[in-house]
């Protein structure tokens, strides 16, 4: 939105309700410099509705947790200017795609993190004496790819911008998918082939169609869909070696 077109106020559809039986509500709103959407949303619960349910904590870009469907992208609210969002003066909220909405702007995560736990995204440490650290290369190309994916921090926006995801709920989504990724490279990690074995399902990474909406939509700029390729060519060479 350019400044010739900046209004005093900002008219706001926000979803409202369940998943099934919501709807978008709109509301006007003060239309204020550097004003982010997560501002908005606050606005309007702190001053117009307070029955009005979201999610946030940091507010700075750090833990994920505002993330919503903002005209029709996920997004981290607290990162996404008006300025840079809004259409003529308006703008649509919505809940995050792919997850329950258990009211208004508030999903429920639990599909997403169980889905962690499908793919084995959990560390397992090798056997040995604990006071004995691995010296690891920060140079390699394992820890260099390792370091490629870890800073997700599980916000969901990636696994909303999937149409995999919507097409087939039993996919286990980009950062499920990234986390084992990140493990299979790491030199520490006790169990790599089960990490494999784990996402070499229907649903795991060969069902990835390198659509490259997580990429894009990424807040922190990560690239799923490389991590996914980088497993499909992994489990490939542990299947001809027979170690799945």
């Amino acid at each position: 939105m350019s400044e010739s077109e900046h209004t005093d106020t900002l008219t706001v559809d926000i979803w409202r309700g369940g998943q099934e039986d919501g709807a978008f509500q709109t509301y006007v709103v003060p239309h204020m410099e550097s004003q982010t959407v997560l501002d908005v949303v606050t606005y309007i619960q702190r001053k117009l509705d307070p029955s009005l349910s979201y999610r946030f904590s940091c507010r700075v870009g750090m833990c994920g947790s505002c993330a919503m469907t903002v005209n029709g992208k996920p997004r981290w609210t607290c990162r996404s200017h008006v300025d840079s969002v809004s259409e003529n003066g308006r703008i649509q909220v919505a809940p995050l795609r792919n997850m329950p909405v258990i009211k208004d702007l508030a999903t429920d995560m639990t599909v997403f993190f169980d889905k962690w736990q499908k793919a084995k995204s959990q560390f397992v440490p090798t056997d040995g004496d604990a006071s004995d650290f691995m010296n690891v290369d920060p140079a390699s190309r394992e820890r260099k790819a390792a370091s490629a994916g870890i800073e997700c921090i599980g916000c969901g926006v990636c696994y909303a911008a999937c149409d995999v995801v919507e097409w087939n709920p039993d996919y286990l989504g980009p950062a499920a998918l990234n986390r084992a990724w990140t493990l299979v490279n790491d030199a520490r990690d006790g169990d790599p082939d089960g990490h494999l074995r784990a996402v070499a399902t229907d649903a795991g990474c060969h069902a990835c169609h390198s659509h490259q909406n997580c990429a894009q939509y990424c807040p922190s700029n990560l690239n799923p869909t490389a991590s996914i390729a980088g497993l499909k060519r992994k489990v490939f060479a542990a299947a001809l070696k027979g170690r799945l």
